[in-house]
């Protein structure tokens, strides 16, 4: 879509390699332009963004942003967020708000020890939408860190007042919409105006704020409910009283206070308590004969078949893996992307007919020779792999389309066991700022990507989103078909990852078109206490990241 305003000069300006043909804008100007029916909500010069506020009078060569940008769009989300804030206080100032994890395009929120009626959410959707359409203003201010404790701390937020406590800050910026001051961890629309599009439906105990996505920026869809999922919150809720690990504060505070060793053993038995529950689970469906793991990149799935392997080996059955991978077509078969290149996530990537033929002869009995596909020429062969399974077997197959249902379609359902594993909530850094488990699996794959293919952080962050892309069409439209889901996560693991990640990050220049999601990603980190690797154990899933799995091989 082209970009409307009226009288405005277009200017070139030298990008990071040669002269780029960018559109730029002075302030003024790119403040009339219109994308639709969107006005930016950032600008931006390179790699760097800016928030719209009169800092930027006089700059030249401004780029608009808008919220199909990732950038512009995280901007949409925390703005609402912030409306939510201040309306739900102003409703409701004797109430505690919470702003959970990420569900069906929105963010899952409650209320401490209430759940709000059908009216009082209306309400308070109401309200939200009375302070856009007024269009205030939001403003940002400086504040000293020690007037910034002792407001946080005279509020009773001690997750905001723990998370910021031993910071190496002179001063934080801090967000005001009416009477609401808060500190966000990015950046923020000038004025309300600009999320117009969002919707509150009441779910289980809490609600839903949907909002439209990158892909469709000016399109609000419905909310779906994901009930498999939001038994995992509910699963993630109780190990967070726990482990008293509520949010980044409180994990520093146990670390400063000696405690990393301890956490991490629990968090760690609690990870293979799941895993013994799984094999429980697939042990007592008689007929089970498959078991297929399937998760985005960066979840851990090879660490998590090799443990419920163990567990399955516990409960008296005979695992043997197959790899989903070996059953790629040749490269000249593989279809393309429209930029091109080679879409190995897509589902006809695999040899479905093949695959589903040699599963059915095994499962018959039959002893069946494996292929072995070679990535470097692109072809297979067949390997030296035979397989027969035994009577007391289960086949382990991991591969990004383990949901999917075309998978195996002609081998009955009992047969077959799902597992969806991912990081599915994170430890969020307060009751309103959350940490997005795409960030977790971001810093786990730079980790690994630096220590296994010696690439660095930015080469990861630029090839993300279309991973990205890969897994919202492959692999989450199908998550609520898993028998079982496995949350990855483990809440210290951003306080190891910090120190495999956060040197490397700050290299990347204002030149690259990573550098924005670098320092946001740069400045979570740094809110983390150090925990060192030693207290790791070599079956954790975080080791197939950071090094020294006894799974994984580098």
């Amino acid at each position: 879509m082209k970009y409307s305003v009226h009288g405005a000069q277009k200017r070139w300006f030298k990008g990071r390699i040669g002269m780029e043909k960018i559109e730029g804008y002075s302030y003024e100007e790119l403040l009339a332009l219109r994308k639709g029916t969107q006005k930016p909500i950032l600008a931006k010069i390179q790699g760097e963004y800016f928030e719209l506020h009169g800092q930027l009078r006089g700059r030249q060569n401004l780029q608009p942003v808008y919220r199909g940008d990732y950038v512009g769009h995280k901007a949409y989300e925390r703005t609402l967020s912030f409306i939510l804030v201040t309306a739900f206080h102003r409703l409701y100032a004797h109430r505690d708000l919470i702003i959970d994890h990420s569900i069906s395009r929105g963010l899952y929120c409650w209320v401490k020890d209430y759940v709000l009626s059908t009216e009082e959410l209306q309400r308070l959707q109401e309200e939200m939408r009375q302070i856009i359409h007024k269009d205030l203003p939001i403003t940002k201010e400086c504040m000293l860190l020690q007037d910034a404790l002792d407001y946080f701390q005279k509020r009773g937020h001690d997750d905001k007042y723990l998370l910021l406590k031993n910071m190496d800050y002179q001063e934080v910026k801090m967000y005001r919409l009416l009477d609401e001051c808060a500190y966000f961890y990015g950046k923020m629309a000038p004025s309300t105006g600009h999320t117009p599009l969002f919707q509150l439906d009441g779910y289980k105990e809490g609600f839903v704020m949907s909002y439209p996505t990158v892909k469709d920026p000016e399109i609000l869809r419905p909310f779906s409910p994901q009930d498999k999922l939001f038994e995992i919150f509910k699963e993630t809720a109780r190990w967070d009283e726990l482990l008293g690990v509520n949010y980044v504060g409180y994990l520093n505070e146990k670390i400063r206070q000696g405690e990393a060793r301890n956490l991490v053993n629990i968090t760690e038995a609690l990870h293979e308590k799941k895993i013994a529950y799984i094999a429980d689970d697939i042990k007592a469906r008689e007929g089970v004969k498959i078991v297929l793991i399937a998760g985005p990149s960066s979840s851990g799935k090879t660490s998590f078949a090799n443990r419920l392997a163990v567990q399955l080996r516990v409960n008296g059955l005979l695992p043997i893996a197959v790899g989903m991978d070996d059953y790629f077509v040749p490269r000249r078969l593989t279809p393309k992307k429209a930029d091109g290149s080679y879409d190995f996530e897509s589902l006809e990537a695999i040899e479905l007919d093949l695959f589903e033929r040699d599963m059915a002869k095994i499962l018959a009995g039959e002893e069946v020779t494996l292929p072995k596909f070679d990535f470097k020429t692109g072809t297979r062969g067949l390997s030296n792999h035979r397989v027969k399974l035994p009577e007391n077997g289960v086949l382990i197959i991991e591969g990004i389309h383990g949901l999917n249902p075309r998978l195996l379609q002609g081998i009955d359902k009992g047969v077959k066991f799902k597992v969806y594993i991912s990081a599915l909530t994170v430890l969020n850094l307060d009751k309103h700022s959350r940490i997005a488990t795409t960030d977790v699996r971001k810093l786990r794959r730079m980790a690994r990507d630096y220590l296994s293919r010696g690439y660095s952080p930015e080469d990861t962050l630029l090839i993300f989103p279309s991973v990205s892309q890969g897994e919202k069409v492959n692999i989450f439209p199908y998550q609520e078909e898993a028998d079982a889901m496995f949350n990855s996560t483990l809440f210290y693991e951003l306080a190891v990852l910090k120190k495999h990640t956060l040197k490397e990050l700050l290299k990347i220049s204002k030149e690259s078109s990573t550098y924005e999601e670098a320092k946001r990603l740069i400045t979570i980190l740094r809110l983390f206490e150090d925990i060192e690797d030693d207290m790791v154990p070599t079956n954790s899933l975080l080791r197939e990241f950071i090094g020294g799995s006894q799974f994984y091989d580098y």
